[in-house]
Formats: C-alpha cells, structure tokens, sequence
C-alpha cells in the first residue's frame, strides 16, 4: 500500500512536471511567434523607407535635369516661360536635399550627399550665370559656357554620387532582406524542434496517464493532439505569410529595378553575367535568360566613337581593385543586332557584409540624344 501511494506519487510528480515543460515549451512557442511577426513588420518597414529614399533621391535628380532643360530651352529661344522648371528646382531643391539627409540613416550614403551638395550648387550656378548672359544680351558669352560643357561635367559627377547613394542604400535593404530571411529559417528550424518536443513530452505525458486510466489516457491524447495540429496549422500559416511576404519583397526589388531610369548589368567575381534590367536587355539586344552566365565583354560591346576600336570595360578593374570606374567620353554600345548608341557608363563593385567584393554592377543610358543636342547647340 505505502509503496503503491509512493508510485502514485512519483506520477502526479511526473504528470506535474510534464504539465510544467509542456506550459514552458508553449510560453516559448508564443514568444517566437510574437518575434516572428516583430520581424517581418520591421522588415516591411525597411522596405518601405529604402523605396521612399529611392524615390526621393530619384525625384531630385529629376529636378536637376527639369532645370537644365528649362535653361538650354530659355537658351535657344528667350521665352521666360522655359525658366519655370528651373526657377521651381531652385526654390525647393535645398528642401530636396534636406530630406534625404533626414531620411538616409547610413553614414556612408550621407558622405555621399555631403559630396553631391556642393556639385548642385555649382550647377545650379552655372545654370544661373548662363540665364543672367542671355538676360544681358550677351549670347556670346552664354554660348561658350553651354559648350564648355562644366554643366555637363557637374550632371555627370551627381550621377555618380547619386548611384553611389542608392547603391548603399539597396545594399543595406539587400543586407536587412537577408538577416530576415535568416531569420526565418532559424524560426523554422526552431519551430520544429519545439514541436517534436511537445510530440516527445505528450506521448510520455500519454504513459504516464496510462497508468492510472487507460480512458482519460486516451482522451487526454486526443486533445492533446488536437492542441497540436491547431499550434503547427498556426505556425505553417505564419510561414505562408512570411513566405508571401518575402515574395512581395523580391517583387517590389524587380519593380525598383526596373523603375530605374538607367540600363543595368550585375556579374559576378568572374565578370559573369547575373542580372539584367529591362533597359539593360533594349540596348544591348540580349534577352535576360540568354545573357546569363555569360562574360559581360560578349554582351557589353562597346567601341571608342571616334577610332572604332574596342574600348575597355572597366568591370575587370573594379572587381581587382574595387573601385568605381567609368566609360571615357565618345563610347558607342554595338547591340546584338548591330545597332549603335551613345553611352555614358560608370562600374561600381558589389561588396559582401564583410565588406569583400563578390561582382560588380554596370550602370549606363543612351546619352545619344544628349549627344545630338549638344551638337545643336555648338552649331547655333
């Protein structure tokens, strides 16, 4: 008898302590799933404001080009009213600038505005000294300036930090998308760790029960396995949705890709072709999937203007020495078709979270139209 009520006791022991890691394992599984949902609102949220910073610093670079426009159509004609765009950016680009430095939360991106504040104000210096000529009636003077082409030179010099500004902030997107995924996996990983242990801790709690009453044994099993397909049924809903959640993200990085308004190329280190851009695929006459994997020198074929030779692509520098290179003036793209266009290129490296370059990224557009009414310009 005394033995039989030791047994006893040692069960309800056994029962209780059960009880306690099964309440200890869901108390963990609500904890995950409460960091869980934590995370993906913290990516979404990421991805949210690096499109914003995209899409301001997009908008300002549009600024700047409306002003130029403005100022060669007052140029070429005398009509006030071509000055709106740039008397418009004048007034607000200060507040541009103001924005994305408010916005950017990356020390490196903002060393990127810091360079690119002076260069607007040179420009838009240039653009002024060239309308006040025109107003003094002295076209001469204002024409010389136009040719000289120091806007031209500025412009190019805001790209390239520009690039460089959004290049960061994509990457630290990119390095955020990829923690969260991570992220996931390790929830994964742990979900199902938790959910094999409550199976092991519920079928022991299953024997233990038996002992007493075979009846409440089974009962308590059925509920108990009811309580589990109702935690792995809300746990692989968790799941779709972060999975339908990282499918948006990838879309919305297509959708900020192709938004670009330049031709874009991405290889590896071996100067192979990873990634193509709609615009990339128009000028170059290759189709995404047929360019992949192949050398980018087989699909960026570029001559030198003037001399017809091959020109130098700078992918190979960048990806050895890591730096950001560019085309030199009079560069023609030779489609794979064999139509030409004028280009202007710059080649930046892709770099790791340790800081390792892994490829390199082309960036170019068909300037030929620029090119032509630069020419217009020189003949007036």
């Amino acid at each position: 008898m005394v033995r039989r009520m030791e047994n006893s006791s040692k069960n309800r022991q056994q029962i209780m302590a059960s009880l306690a890691g099964a309440a200890l394992l869901l108390a963990l599984v609500i904890a995950v799933s409460l960091w869980a949902f934590k995370q993906v609102g913290e990516s979404a949220e990421a991805r949210k404001h690096t499109n914003i910073v995209i899409f301001s610093a997009n908008d300002l670079l549009s600024s700047l080009k409306d002003a130029e426009i403005g100022q060669r159509g007052y140029l070429l004609t005398g009509d006030e009213a071509f000055l709106k765009p740039y008397l418009a950016v004048r007034d607000r680009i200060s507040g541009q600038m103001e924005e994305l430095y408010q916005l950017t939360q990356i020390s490196a991106a903002q060393q990127h505005l810091d360079a690119m504040a002076p260069l607007i104000d040179a420009q838009l210096a240039e653009l002024t000294g060239t309308i006040e000529l025109h107003r003094n009636h002295d076209m001469t003077t204002a024409l010389v300036v136009v040719r000289g082409g120091q806007v031209n030179l500025l412009m190019d010099s805001i790209l390239a930090e520009m690039k460089s500004f959004i290049q960061i902030e994509e990457e630290a997107w990119a390095l955020h998308e990829s923690e969260f995924q991570s992220n996931m996996r390790v929830l994964l990983t742990f979900i199902v760790i938790i959910s094999l242990l409550v199976l092991l801790l519920s079928l022991a709690f299953a024997y233990l029960i038996s002992l007493g009453a075979q009846q409440r044994l089974k009962d308590a099993v059925h509920l108990e396995t009811l309580h589990l397909l109702e935690i792995e049924e809300e746990s692989n809903i968790k799941l779709q949705q972060a999975n339908v959640n990282l499918q948006i993200s990838e879309e919305k990085l297509a959708v900020t890709l192709d938004s670009i308004g330049d031709a874009v190329i991405a290889t590896d280190t071996e100067g192979r072709v990873t990634l193509m851009n709609p615009l990339a695929t128009r000028l170059t006459g290759w189709t995404d999937s047929s360019a992949l994997s192949r050398a980018v020198d087989e699909i960026f074929n570029i001559i030198n203007k003037e001399t017809r030779l091959p020109a130098t692509i700078p992918v190979k520098e960048t990806l050895l020495h890591g730096t950001i290179h560019g085309l030199a003036n009079h560069t023609v793209l030779i489609a794979r078709d064999g139509s030409e266009c004028d280009i202007a290129d710059s080649c930046a490296p892709i770099r790791d979270r340790d800081g390792q370059v892994i490829g390199a990224v082309l960036v170019f557009r068909d300037v030929t139209g620029e090119y032509a009414a630069q020419k217009m310009l020189r003949n007036l």
